[in-house]
């Protein structure tokens, strides 16, 4: 399979992180072309790669490209299926970045069309250091599966998963960040109010992050073992509230998730 053009269908933020990635790494096929129904996004996501994108306002560009990638919400993936199905080309690889619309569905929706994947990306693909997993539709030949690892491997990790498990993953890998971003964020401010420079704190947090995550994933210790290890836990007391509003929060995003996908 030869890939010299690759189109996206929608513009938005997952769409600019991924072009971004593209760019920062000096991988480019020949042609990219972006399709949106907002204009300011065009203008925006323009600027992903200044002068390599051709955006339009006109589903049916993109999807005539080598591989054609479907970054829209959910409610909007039926009617860009039943846009596309006659333009996108028989050699074509369709790839789906959205959670809920199942393979089996996307095929039925591009009229038996089965050269399709599914990925769930997440933002740290931007610096080539993403967590994105994949399920292959059957009718996409292991040759062709080996070119798109090529170019997924530009954006990190792609590991390919069961199917039945994408919603999962987007919810602890493409979420993820925003759980904890703004809470290194606010540690970053506080430590500069305690008179630490911007340098300083990002060195401290960042080899501190590296550290702790290695420490509960890496060290063999038991969970209780590393929890006990700091003997001043500043915010112990807020801690039970913080793990109701995690647990409560993510499993009912999940079980919408999952109904979704389940009654398509």
């Amino acid at each position: 399979m030869k890939i010299k053009t690759l189109g996206f269908i929608g513009g938005g933020r997952v769409t600019r992180f991924l072009l971004e990635a593209l760019g920062h790494s000096h991988t480019l096929p020949e042609k990219i072309l972006v399709s949106d129904p907002n204009a300011d996004t065009l203008k925006t996501i323009a600027g992903a790669v200044p002068g390599k994108i051709q955006t339009t306002q006109d589903n049916l560009v993109p999807a005539s490209a080598d591989v054609v990638f479907l970054s829209v919400h959910p409610p909007v993936m039926p009617q860009v299926l039943r846009e596309i199905t006659s333009i996108v080309r028989k050699d074509t690889a369709v790839v789906s970045l959205a959670p809920v619309a199942k393979l089996t569905v996307l095929s039925e929706g591009l009229g038996g069309f089965n050269r399709i994947v599914r990925m769930i990306p997440n933002a740290p693909s931007i610096i080539g250091k993403g967590y994105n997993p994949v399920s292959f539709a059957e009718g996409l030949p292991a040759t062709d599966r080996d070119a798109l690892r090529q170019w997924f491997g530009v954006w990190g990790e792609s590991p390919e998963v069961d199917e039945n498990k994408l919603e999962a993953y987007a919810i602890v890998t493409a979420m993820g960040p925003t759980y904890f971003w703004f809470q290194w964020l606010e540690l970053e401010k506080v430590a500069s109010g305690f008179g630490l420079s911007s340098d300083e704190v990002r060195k401290a947090l960042s080899s501190m992050l590296r550290g702790a995550v290695d420490v509960l994933y890496r060290s063999g210790l038991e969970p209780d073992r590393v929890l006990d290890l700091i003997p001043v836990r500043p915010l112990q007391s807020h801690e039970e509230a913080v793990r109701s509003l995690i647990d409560d929060t993510l499993t009912d995003l999940f079980q919408k998730l999952t109904s979704a996908r389940d009654k398509k």
